[in-house]
């Protein structure tokens, strides 16, 4: 079961300029900033209230990122939802018929473990789910 959503995913092409932009926008300052070398992202979070945002950008030509801001440019890449066993949920979702594009969790920012959800069952949203690493 899904429980809320755990942050928006944003694409950015320089990471440490859209770091400036979103403390002045958001008025708090980034509370981690995480290389995941697997995926080809650096990552930098922000927590305001109950909500998260989590900017990417691209650690090489060839990361998901990169080839997302080549494709659709800047801005929201990804809604990620935080659920309490991931295995269960990605269980779920498989005899749902969504497509899963990851078989397994991978490890990604912040202590989760991730796995994404094709946007091509989800009415073009890339889904993450998330789950705390216990």
């Amino acid at each position: 079961m899904m429980n809320k959503i755990e942050h928006l995913g944003i694409a950015v092409k320089d990471i440490e300029s859209s770091i400036y932009l979103y403390e002045k926008l958001l008025g708090t300052s980034c509370y981690k900033k995480e290389e995941v070398a697997s995926e080809g992202v650096i990552t930098a979070f922000f927590k305001t209230s109950e909500n998260k945002i989590e900017l990417l950008g691209a650690t090489n030509p060839e990361s998901p990122i990169a080839k997302f801001i080549d494709k659709k440019g800047e801005g929201i890449h990804h809604i990620a939802f935080d659920v309490d066993d991931i295995y269960a949920e990605m269980e779920r979702l498989k005899n749902e018929g969504f497509q899963l594009i990851n078989e397994k969790p991978k490890d990604g920012a912040d202590n989760k473990l991730i796995c994404f959800l094709h946007p091509k069952g989800t009415n073009g949203v890339l889904i993450e789910l998330c789950q705390e690493k216990k």
